[in-house]
């Protein structure tokens, strides 16, 4: 009964949510695109866990259980592989559509209406084999291949595209929740900074794409000194010599390059040497409007389900903040995700959202709206190191799913791939250099 309800559920799933999300965001069709592929995937995994797993194999009276789920788990792995085969050719051929500019028509595209571009193959198949030995996905018998086992099918999928077809000239990160935990800073006992200082060893440039929107370098230089100060080590040893490492904050709205010279190790890049064209034609005029709509609407969400916020005004941001006074209640999801939903249906509903591009970000415990998005961001990293394309940059992220998300606009300028934690973090690079290493070795 258990396992029918899982599967049930696994094969519905997809389908209620894009109803949900038609409802909710009917203007904002590839919003989630990331999670109704993963969703899509997971129902058709859902027909062979099924018809295959033994739930019933633990009460074999004739002691042939281990013979029974070892007989179960190679059936299903070769069914899970054949349907990661398949969706990998449908793929291939949604790719080969993009090429003519066909892509609407593709087959991929009228199961999934929802998918974007892709900027490299998957390599589903290869990319199972790898996370089924390390998740057992095969060999279970209660619980169907997860979410979770998709997307991280997926992120392997894509490391493997890109080993071999490298080298990987760019790798951007988001900040909290993907190199260090939610509003902590990246220390030096970090497990993430050797693994990228091997990446600037390697000759792969880096891009530190944030919301968090500083004018001064001692602000980031407060949020990555165990990196930078790593990195200059690294210089002094002789193992570095000009790492190619830049921090975009606000989005895509402020610019500094790693310089040892300096005191925060970092430089300020003034706009006009890395802006987008597209940048160039925004004004102060239309920015203060939309951040003038933009306030309106978070006060009024602050108004409307009385809040206890402040609001904070930036150069080129908006947003609340909770308030440190005795009392203060702290926001629920349900709050942060309304005024998200709510200040972003405002704002492009308005003339100045019709004029400029925007970000409505959840930050969990905390709402802004910036001008521009991590594209623009990733697009500006991709120019600054001289015109690096998207099939050669990785954006590596943790925000694909919610309303609020930001990382899941980096999937119009590059590939990409969805952590949970600093500690997935950690295990994609250890991933990247494992599968590197298989290509340069020939496996």
């Amino acid at each position: 009964m258990t396992t029918r309800y899982r599967v049930e559920y696994a094969l519905k799933t997809h389908r209620r949510d894009q109803l949900v999300r038609a409802l909710i965001l009917p203007k904002q069709p590839r919003l989630f695109s990331c999670l109704s592929q993963i969703e899509w995937i997971k129902g058709l995994l859902a027909v062979p866990f099924v018809l295959h797993s033994q739930p019933t194999a633990a009460w074999d009276e004739h002691g042939g259980s281990s013979k029974l789920v070892a007989r179960m788990a190679s059936t299903a792995h070769r069914r899970y592989a054949e349907i990661m085969r398949d969706v990998e050719g449908l793929i291939n051929d949604h790719i080969a559509h993009q090429k003519c500019g066909t892509h609407a028509r593709s087959k991929l595209k009228l199961l999934v209406p929802s998918v974007g571009v892709f900027f490299t193959p998957l390599l589903l198949e290869e990319a199972f084999a790898y996370q089924d030995g390390r998740r057992s996905i095969s060999s279970r018998r209660f619980v169907a291949p997860s979410f979770n086992d998709i997307r991280l099918i997926l992120n392997t999928a894509q490391i493997m595209s890109l080993a071999r077809d490298g080298p990987l000239h760019l790798v951007t990160f988001d900040g909290d929740v993907t190199l260090y935990d939610d509003g902590q800073s990246l220390t030096p006992d970090n497990p993430v900074i050797p693994r990228i200082i091997d990446l600037l060893t390697a000759g792969t440039k880096i891009g530190i794409v944030t919301a968090a929107g500083y004018t001064e370098a001692s602000r980031y230089y407060e949020r990555l000194y165990g990196l930078l100060e790593a990195m200059k080590k690294a210089i002094l040893l002789g193992r570095l010599t000009d790492p190619a490492l830049i921090v975009l904050g606000g989005e895509s709205n402020y610019l500094f390059a790693f310089d040892s010279s300096e005191q925060y190790a970092l430089r300020y890049i003034p706009r006009q040497q890395w802006m987008l064209d597209d940048m160039r034609q925004w004004t102060d005029r239309d920015i203060k409007a939309l951040l003038d709509v933009a306030e309106g609407a978070l006060r009024e969400c602050i108004s409307n389900m009385d809040l206890s916020a402040e609001i904070i005004r930036k150069e080129r941001a908006v947003g609340i903040i909770p308030q440190n006074t005795p009392g203060a209640r702290k926001f629920t999801r349900e709050q942060l995700e309304e005024t998200v939903l709510v200040t972003q249906q405002i704002i492009d509903m308005s003339p100045a959202g019709k004029k400029l591009p925007f970000c409505a970000f959840n930050g969990g415990n905390d709402i802004f709206v910036d001008i521009g998005d991590k594209s623009l961001g990733v697009l500006a990293c991709q120019r600054y190191f001289g015109g690096i394309e998207g099939s050669k940059t990785l954006h590596v992220g943790d925000q694909f799913l919610s309303a609020g998300a930001n990382d899941f606009k980096a999937r119009l300028a590059c590939t990409t791939a969805w952590i949970a934690s600093p500690t997935e973090t950690v295990q994609l690079l250890d991933e990247v250099a494992y599968h590197k290493n298989n290509e340069s070795n020939g496996h």
